[in-house]
């Protein structure tokens, strides 16, 4: 075998500073994104929930029902924004 065939190719571009520091924050923190956006769905679905519980117990319809509902969707609304401030202050 000759020299060239065994040595390994050299790579025509090498990491940007602003690239290494992106894959160096993602191998940190793998799929903050995502979760970013997984709290911020379930909060907005809590918040809906919240909302529909509120106008049945405003309107006097099943109030033993509703309220411990009422009181679930804003405790899930509490949790994801609690979750989503702590992936945040990683930033």
């Amino acid at each position: 075998m000759s020299e060239q065939s065994t040595r390994r190719p050299e790579r025509s571009q090498k990491l940007t500073p602003e690239k290494y520091a992106r894959l160096r924050a993602e191998a940190k923190a793998p799929y903050k994104g995502l979760r970013k956006f997984i709290y911020l769905s379930f909060g907005a679905s809590g918040l809906i929930g919240a909302f529909i519980f509120l106008t049945q117990l405003l309107a006097g319809r099943e109030v033993g029902a509703a309220l411990p509902n009422f009181a679930l969707q804003l405790g899930v609304v509490a949790l994801m924004v609690w979750l989503f401030r702590l992936e945040s202050r990683g930033d």
